[in-house]
């Protein structure tokens, strides 16, 4: 895959430029974000499409980077950055300087080591110092210029007895200076075909918005299943060294591995069936379990005889048809897993843009 890492330089013009665009456009910096932990960019897409423009964008795997920046070409927002050694001037300069005055930071720190499915956890697992590193980047940007609001996104485990205290660090400190509401929200509740629960913390500054906390959405009535959002595709390619995205008919993320396992042909299988970690398979007329894929443990096809494709479990997820991931097999099934659906993110954005009137 081709990769582009500009220059610093380079990286400022784009994003002066970007910043030009946006403001002849009329969106200005009154809806400008910083994106951390941001992946191919799930949950930016979301706020995106709600109306908020992200300058600067960080992930530490480069093929999130290139995944996310290629889906924005009108500007390589997304930048590699290990978050930990993230400053405040460099993300001043990689949003456009003198024209970047963002309202709020967006992001969700890699949740492996706080899931329920993480059955190796350890207390040096380095991971797990990463919600300080959020609270660390909201703090020091609201010094250096007021944020309105935050938006952050977990597994359910960071709320459970294992990690609790954490979650109850990461409060008090963000608490300081803003007003906490959370909402532990299922993806199938609102019309996404798949059952995913995430916490959610939106925090509004108290300085600005005095005692306003946020309200969170409510789900609708909408049910979405598994048929509905992949059952009229062909079949895709099987991986095979060598291949590359102008190979894989239907959409360049349409491929899978070949399935191997006997257990796709000797009848083992049953469709729904879900205490099998390894070979989850799907039922057409309910939600997919949550798409979270260690391993290469993709969830098995309705049909049990292979795996989802990385644009099935896209479209699983809620992305649209035009948005393509970039990377190997393993980097494609790795920035679906770690996703959030846009069409949850949208919802959440759409909310706090409406209650902060911004």
């Amino acid at each position: 895959m081709d990769r582009f890492v500009p220059l610093l330089s380079e990286r400022q013009e784009c994003n002066r430029t970007r910043q030009t665009e946006l403001q002849t456009e009329g969106s200005g910096g009154s809806s400008q974000l910083v994106s951390i932990f941001c992946g191919a960019g799930g949950l930016d897409l979301g706020f995106e499409q709600a109306g908020f423009v992200v300058p600067a964008a960080y992930d530490i795997r480069s093929s999130s980077i290139d995944s996310y920046n290629a889906n924005r070409p009108r500007a390589r927002s997304g930048h590699v950055a290990d978050v930990r050694s993230l400053s405040i001037e460099r993300i001043w300069l990689d949003g456009g300087a003198d024209v970047f005055q963002p309202v709020g930071l967006i992001g969700g720190p890699p949740c492996q080591s706080f899931s329920g499915a993480n059955t190796v956890d350890r207390d040096d697992d380095p991971r797990h110092s990463l919600p300080e590193q959020y609270e660390r980047l909201v703090r020091e940007l609201n010094s250096r210029s007021p944020l309105h609001f935050f938006a952050f996104e977990n597994v359910v485990g960071l709320v459970g007895p294992k990690h609790i205290h954490v979650f109850e660090k990461l409060k008090k400190d963000l608490g300081r200076n803003f007003n906490l509401s959370e909402a532990i929200m299922d993806a199938q509740d609102f019309g996404i075909p798949q059952r995913r629960r995430r916490i959610i913390v939106v925090g509004f500054n108290k300085n600005i918005y005095g005692d306003l906390h946020w309200i969170p959405p409510v789900g609708t009535s909408v049910r979405t299943v598994v048929k509905d959002a992949i059952g009229d595709f062909p079949e895709p390619l099987h991986y095979e060294r060598g291949i590359s995205a102008d190979d894989i008919p239907f959409h360049p993320n349409h491929w899978c591995m070949r399935p191997k396992s006997v257990k796709f042909t000797n009848g083992w299988m049953s469709v729904g069936s879900k205490n099998r970690r390894c070979f989850k398979v799907l039922s057409w007329h309910d939600p997919s379990p949550t798409v979270a894929y260690g391993n290469r443990e993709v969830h098995v096809h309705p049909g049990q005889h292979r795996r989802l494709s990385v644009f099935e479990a896209m479209k699983l997820q809620g992305f649209p048809d035009e948005f393509v991931l970039k990377g190997t097999l393993s980097d494609q099934i790795t920035q679906v897993s770690e996703a959030v659906p846009p069409p949850l993110a949208k919802i959440i954005a759409d909310s706090i843009k409406n209650q902060l009137k911004i």
